[in-house]
């Protein structure tokens, strides 16, 4: 009979043997964000860091967060950022916070008559001379000695380095007094770039907002730059001021007055 065929057929077929559920268990919700937590970056949020350093309130710090002039590791950082102090590399429109213990930076108005050194052989006062005397610093850039305004000094090599070398692009803002009234295609030469004995300058921001003053923000740092600039277009400086570097101002600060950032 063909239904007998078909059963012996049938008993002749090997029944898969269970396969054992190889899967995990699920681990339980709080294990659960417990570990989402742990994959997050760890750390003091990015804005009380900022703030500890100088950079302004809690408040001034989110916004300079929430503009994105703020990098964490070369990354944009956003609100709500925690970063470690020891390990990150956190910047302000590309100048580095310092945030490694054991390094001080120091911002000084600097007045006219000081050189910016850390020791004169003429024996003129120096701009170390108006800071603390240990831990030992070093000026960032220079300021010659009739130039007042803002100065960066601090033991941070890496800094430094950040803020004075042209390739970093971070600005120096100034205020110059200047010999008569520039035109417009002297205020033009200045932005476009002008031609010193150690070559062309680079773009630059200008402008006048009344006769005889200049507003002129530049990223390089040659010797007396500001200066030749505008004696090459027949209007020499007679008072130069920094009153910015990179995200740095304070108006607050008297002629030869610090503070720590």
């Amino acid at each position: 009979m063909w239904w007998r065929r078909w059963s012996t057929a049938c008993a002749s077929i090997r029944r898969p043997t269970p396969v054992p559920d190889q899967r995990r268990p699920e681990k339980p919700l709080w294990e659960q964000w417990a570990d989402q937590s742990a994959a997050l970056p760890q750390g003091e949020r990015l804005q009380k860091v900022l703030a500890g350093r100088g950079w302004g309130s809690r408040r001034v710090c989110e916004e300079l967060i929430d503009a994105g002039r703020v990098t964490v590791n070369g990354e944009v950082a956003r609100l709500g950022r925690r970063v470690d102090p020891d390990v990150d590399v956190v910047e302000v429109d590309g100048a580095p916070v310092g945030v490694k213990p054991g390094l001080v930076h120091y911002l000084l108005n600097k007045p006219a008559g000081v050189v910016t050194t850390a020791k004169d052989t003429h024996g003129r006062p120096t701009v170390v001379d108006l800071v603390p005397a240990e831990p030992r610093v070093f000026p960032v850039g220079r300021l010659d000695a009739e130039t007042e305004g803002l100065l960066l000094l601090t033991n941070d090599g890496e800094l430094a380095n950040r803020v004075a070398h042209p390739r970093h692009g971070v600005e120096k803002e100034y205020l110059a007094v200047v010999r008569g009234h520039l035109n417009g295609g002297a205020l033009r030469r200045l932005r476009e770039g002008v031609d010193l004995d150690d070559g062309r300058t680079a773009p630059a921001k200008v402008s006048q907002p009344e006769p005889g003053m200049l507003r002129i923000t530049i990223h390089e740092g040659r010797n007396r730059q500001v200066r030749r600039m505008c004696e090459a277009v027949g209007h020499p400086v007679e008072r130069l001021i920094r009153v910015r570097i990179g995200p740095l101002r304070d108006g607050a600060l008297a002629p030869g007055e610090w503070r720590e950032l």
